[in-house]
């Protein structure tokens, strides 16, 4: 009897800590917290930081997201972000997972018809470089990067062992036959387009810097996806960089552009933490009320 009564005892212990427990952190606890939520200066933030354009949300501040044709061509009236390696999907967010020493491709193999390959980190972004360089009107070019807009990079032969020796064999690795690699010659020697599927592992990889300045006139954010991949923000210069294109398309000046620009860019955190930083949804949000986009739009805030 006494082992019933023990259990009994100890039964209606926990089941009233579950009942204690249930009505502090399941009942008390939330609505505390959404009751501080709601005070001034939270309640928007807790709402999810939503932007409005004409009665309407179009977004929230916090979440990146894509502003592009139904094809994916940048509008050219908007603000673009930085590149997502999700997709802009806030459902599946996160980063490439590819370092710095990513830099060869994995070319698509001709045999298989939906093979797209594998771009390396650095030839997604040369590919990213030379396309704001288009778009933007700007030099695209950096250092380690094909005209073609992809990694520069030699695999190299030689005739004695462990990379020692003459130069027997030169292939440019990123650039699939029958492409014309960037090099005709490395060391006297002609360099060959890469073979999907070809064996270059006994080659010493080699990238070769090029002409291309040492500054870029193409900002690293442009070029680099975030690790969330929904990164709302781009750097002022980023921003900048844009501002001639968006004020072509919307007929205004530069310095209109510039002005809703700045009206939105926010500065380090605290005063000294990070960078500043310029939200695009807000930024295209404002643009759209000041100074409406004439064309046809098929996306957009």
């Amino acid at each position: 009897m006494r082992t019933v009564g023990n259990t009994l005892r100890q039964l209606s212990a926990a089941l009233r800590m579950l009942l204690v427990f249930t009505v502090v952190l399941g009942i008390a606890y939330p609505l505390a917290v959404w009751a501080a939520a709601q005070l001034p200066g939270l309640q928007h933030r807790a709402d999810g930081s939503v932007v409005t354009r004409g009665g309407r949300p179009v977004g929230s501040a916090l979440i990146g997201q894509a502003f592009t044709t139904k094809d994916g061509d940048p509008l050219v009236q908007y603000l673009q972000p930085r590149p997502s390696a999700g997709g802009y999907d806030p459902t599946a967010t996160g980063a490439s997972n590819l370092g710095p020493e990513s830099v060869v491709d994995t070319l698509p193999d001709p045999s298989v018809k939906a093979d797209e390959g594998s771009p390396s980190l650095l030839t997604q972004v040369c590919t990213r470089s030379r396309d704001v360089g288009m778009l933007e009107h700007v030099d695209g070019r950096r250092p380690y990067c094909t005209p073609g807009g992809v990694g520069a990079v030699l695999a190299v032969f030689r005739s004695g062992a462990d990379h020692r020796g003459r130069v027997t064999r030169v292939v440019s690795v990123n650039e699939a036959c029958p492409a014309t690699p960037f090099l005709r010659t490395y060391r006297g020697v002609p360099v060959e387009c890469a073979r999907a599927g070809g064996d270059y592992a006994k080659g010493t990889i080699t990238p070769i810097r090029g002409d291309a300045p040492a500054d870029p006139v193409v900002p690293a954010d442009a070029v680099t996806a975030s690790g969330s991949g929904v990164d709302p923000t781009i750097s002022p210069a980023y921003a900048t960089l844009q501002e001639r294109r968006i004020a072509a398309a919307r007929g205004i000046t530069v310095a209109q552009v510039a002005a809703v620009v700045a009206d939105v860019r926010s500065g380090r955190d605290l005063g000294f933490l990070g960078e500043p930083v310029v939200n695009v949804l807000r930024v295209n949000a404002a643009l759209d009320e000041r100074y409406p986009y004439a064309g046809a739009r098929q996306s957009g805030p």
